[in-house]
């Protein structure tokens, strides 16, 4: 049976766009890929790893008949590969990307591709690994994970069914969202949460003992700042780019800590504790309904990738 894709292209081959690619190629669902980036080195990487099938000399030639293109680049830098593509976009060519926002790339996507940005059509892949780079890329990245889509008004329902595939043949569980909403709660549960776990290695990083510090760090300090490892660069667009909903989660987190700090002064425990108890209830409940999920969405004997 042939494929359902032909020929996609691939913008940034590294963990997120290598998995995407290798994953479309173990479900059998693609003819050719080609790739796209700004490293030579890391394209041959990912020819010589199987990940692409040709290194892309001309994104504007091979846009014009292409089935599907990723953006799985930096969020900053979506912009200006839209701007690659735009002018010789072909008519039945849908476009992607996999940016940890939305409402921003959505503006872009409208400004750069114009009357064409029904072509567009957002999505946000939730999974990811400490890793980065096309030596890191693996099919099964996406299997049983969410990927969220964040259509536009103005897509057709074929651009959407077209994405809702790819990422349905990657294994993925679709959801949707409006960008507005996905980046509301992104700051919150993604966003923040990284933030906070650069800032507190960056502060013992800077201080004068701190390998004394590193040495007696344990699994709580690991668990707690396994994602500060993830790419600076990366973090530093999305930071940016989702500012404001960021900016308030970040308002609201200090509040929690001053809240703390005061139970502390005040030597208050049973406010400690009776925080502490809510955050562990709801933890717990969130872990077991997460468990759940992995289990129906995952088959027997696939190895899950944590994100």
């Amino acid at each position: 049976m042939r494929p359902s894709f032909g020929k996609v292209l691939v913008f940034g081959v590294g963990l997120i766009g290598g998995s995407f690619a290798l994953a479309l190629k173990a479900a059998a669902e693609v003819e050719e890929i080609v790739g796209f980036g700004r490293s030579l080195g890391s394209l041959k990487e990912a020819l010589a790893l199987g990940i692409i099938d040709r290194v892309g000399a001309n994104a504007a030639q091979e846009a014009m008949d292409a089935d599907l293109i990723l953006i799985a680049t930096p969020v900053g830098a979506i912009g200006e590969a839209l701007a690659r593509i735009a002018p010789t976009l072909g008519a039945n060519t849908v476009v992607t990307d996999a940016g940890s926002t939305k409402s921003d790339v959505v503006a872009i996507a409208r400004a750069v591709l114009g009357e064409r940005s029904g072509q567009f059509v957002p999505a946000h892949p939730i999974a990811g690994a400490e890793n980065s780079g096309a030596a890191a890329a693996r099919a099964e990245l996406y299997r049983g994970r969410k990927v969220v889509i964040t259509p536009l008004a103005e897509n057709s329902a074929a651009a959407l069914a077209r994405v809702r595939a790819a990422w349905a043949a990657c294994g993925a569980d679709l959801r949707e969202l409006t960008p507005a909403r996905h980046d509301e709660v992104f700051a919150a549960v993604s966003h923040l949460p990284h933030l906070l776990s650069f800032a507190l290695v960056h502060d013992l990083a800077l201080r004068d003992e701190h390998d004394t510090f590193f040495t007696y760090a344990a699994s709580g300090f690991r668990d707690f700042t396994r994602i500060a490892a993830s790419h600076p660069e990366m973090w530093r667009d999305i930071c940016l780019a989702n500012r404001a909903a960021l900016l308030g989660e970040l308002d609201r987190y200090r509040a929690e800590l001053d809240d703390l700090r005061a139970a502390l002064q005040a030597g208050d425990g049973d406010r400690l504790q009776a925080v502490f108890d809510v955050a562990r209830r709801a933890r717990r409940a969130w872990a077991e309904g997460a468990g759940a999920e992995v289990a129906a969405s995952t088959p027997a004997a696939t190895p899950h990738i944590a994100s």
